[in-house]
Parts: C-alpha cells; sequence; structure tokens
C-alpha cells in the first residue's frame, strides 16, 4: 500500500509558482495515489451502499492562470460525473488531507437533501462522530468542528443550503499533513473506509432526495 501514503513532498505542490509547474508535479506526485486509491475505496463504496461508485480524479482542465490550491479524487455513482450527485472525497489542501461526504452547490437535489435533515437537524447531528468536521465551502481549507455544531447552527446551515444557491454541505475529517497515519498507506485507507462508514447516512438520505416522486 505504498503508493496510497503522502509525504510533505506532496502536500509542498501546493508552494509551486505557476500554473504549468504546479499542474505539472500535481500529475507526477499526486495522481497516481489519487488513481490507486480510487482502485481500493471505489468497490469498497459500492458494496457499502448497493450503488456501483466510479472514480473520478480532478484534472483542473478549466485553469488557464491560477494555479490549484487544492486537489481530489471524488467518488459517484455514475460514470461520467459527480458534481450534481451526492459524493465522496478524497483530497489535499497545502495543510491537511481531507474526507469528504458532499452535496456542492451543483447538486439539484441539495434542496430536497437540506428539507429532509431539516426535520430532524438534532438527530441527524447525533449520527456524525465528534471528532468529524463540516464545510459549507468545498473551495476553502477552514472547517467547523462538530463539536461547535448545535441544532440552531446545523439549523442555519441547512436553510442555507436549501436556499442558496451557491450554497454547499460537506462533512468528514481533516488529517494534518504532519500526522504519521499519512505514511502508513493501510491505516490510512482503513480511516477513510471507517470515516465512509459513518457518513452512509448522510449518503443515503442525499440520493432519497436525488430520486423523483
Amino acid at each position: 500500500m505504498a503508493e496510497i501514503e503522502f509525504t510533505q513532498e506532496d502536500f509542498d505542490v501546493f508552494d509551486i509558482e505557476g500554473l504549468d509547474a504546479r499542474m505539472e508535479a500535481l500529475k507526477k506526485r499526486i495522481r497516481p495515489k489519487f488513481e490507486a486509491l480510487g482502485i481500493e475505496l471505489a468497490p469498497t463504496l459500492s458494496s457499502m451502499t448497493g450503488d456501483e461508485f466510479f472514480t473520478h480524479v480532478a484534472k483542473h482542465a478549466r485553469r488557464k492562470v491560477n494555479p490549484p490550491n487544492d486537489t481530489w479524487v471524488a467518488f459517484a455513482a455514475n460514470k461520467r460525473g459527480y458534481k450534481k450527485l451526492p459524493h465522496f472525497q478524497v483530497g489535499l489542501f497545502g495543510t491537511h488531507l481531507f474526507v469528504w461526504f458532499a452535496m456542492i452547490y451543483e447538486a439539484p437535489a441539495k434542496g430536497e437533501f437540506a428539507e429532509r435533515l431539516l426535520d430532524n437537524p438534532g438527530e441527524w447531528l447525533k449520527k456524525v462522530p465528534k471528532d468529524f468536521v463540516w464545510s459549507i465551502d468545498h473551495m476553502k481549507p477552514e472547517a467547523i468542528s462538530q463539536s461547535d455544531v448545535d441544532a440552531e447552527a446545523f439549523t442555519s446551515m441547512l436553510t442555507r443550503l436549501r436556499d442558496v444557491k451557491k450554497a454547499e454541505l460537506l462533512c468528514g475529517i481533516h488529517i494534518d499533513r504532519q500526522d504519521p497515519i499519512l505514511k502508513d498507506g493501510d491505516a490510512l485507507l482503513k480511516r477513510i473506509e471507517e470515516t465512509y462508514q459513518h457518513l452512509l447516512p448522510l449518503y443515503h438520505e442525499a440520493q432519497k432526495a436525488s430520486v423523483p416522486s
């Protein structure tokens, strides 16, 4: 499992100046590790969810000037894309590795998903471990600790997800770039799989929201 280990040099890719140079480093250093994660995680997620999952490694093809500040691999139950669907991610910012369940702004079912969770936000919060984090913008490295989110704050996040076109909701974990688990491929893979197991209720609820009534 050595190919799934992440080193300090991997995180330092985001210090490289210039789009072409940074993209070349991402392709050389990070993309093979994401592809290796896909070989392991797509079948696992298929087994966990009952849906066939496919791997989508970020290509950053739309970038023409500014180099990316993060990169990721996404897993979704569609071979052609993931952004419009509830999906899972593993990725890097310069400071940490992230593991997410995600409903991002392109997902047409995010409003219905929010409505479903708004029926009982306190109960949904209880399903999330205290060491997890939330994000309302997948492009920013900052996250909100689960321990800092009460039912009122969660209701506000869900209401925003429902009512604001660009709103998003992601839940999962951050692993600091210095964490020794990143150098142990087997342990890291197990941690990612355990994280996704905790996030399955959110995924299944999002899938229900995505099915036309």
